[in-house]
């Protein structure tokens, strides 16, 4: 029997956010001048083409890339 998927939309993540880096990136996303508009515009785009569970999985893997490229 194949296991049930779990869901990305929360409950079961294990991952763990920094309030301090959630603090930094809220930052950037909505008050830094150069990061600003290009991470809103981004946004917009993705959140009129994705649904709410293909932007989490999109987050994951972009969390996954970051960590797989973080340099030692």
């Amino acid at each position: 029997m194949a296991p049930e998927p779990i869901s990305l939309l929360g409950g079961k993540s294990v991952h763990c956010i920094n309030e301090q880096q959630m603090a930094e990136a809220i930052r950037l996303a909505e008050q830094d001048v150069n990061s600003s508009p290009k991470i809103q515009t981004r946004l917009e785009a993705l959140e009129t083409e994705l649904t709410r569970n293909e932007r989490a999985a999109l987050a994951f893997v972009i969390i996954q890339r970051l960590k797989d490229s973080s340099l030692p």
